[in-house]
């Protein structure tokens, strides 16, 4: 994986993979494969995965998970105050979540990302139609 030092803090990377056997949709673990993507370290990526869970659950139930609930958090995850922001400003800056109204909320931003990513190389790149993508 490499590693991206001057990105700016709303940034991330993500790993694309390029064979069909390492698709996200073809996992037993499909959080946890889209997380390895994200993230380096493996602990991490089933920190991630845990705080998104965290996040759906709540909102599901209608009692958000608030921003002022980082200390909960970080006792949840067993991290450092400075490592939790840094996992939340990763799946922040890919998409996955938002904060509203100091509530974090999961994010449709990365599958609008990606779709527009796959439209341009699809048609502007290999100079295919559109239509033809689905």
């Amino acid at each position: 994986m490499s590693i991206v030092k001057n990105a700016p803090k709303t940034a991330t990377t993500i790993v694309i993979r390029s064979e069909s056997s390492a698709r996200v949709s073809s996992s037993r673990d499909p959080y946890y494969s889209l997380m390895r993507r994200l993230f380096q370290e493996d602990a991490t990526a089933v920190r991630g995965q845990k705080f998104l869970n965290l996040v759906e659950s709540r909102q599901k139930e209608g009692n958000p998970l608030r921003t002022d609930e980082w200390q909960m958090m970080i006792e949840y995850l067993d991290v450092s105050r400075a490592s939790f922001y840094s996992m939340r400003n990763k799946l922040t800056g890919a998409g996955l979540i938002s904060i509203k109204n100091q509530k974090y909320h999961l994010s449709g931003q990365f599958s609008k990302d990606l779709m527009d990513m796959a439209r341009w190389w699809w048609t502007a790149i290999l100079e295919n139609s559109a239509e033809s993508l689905d």
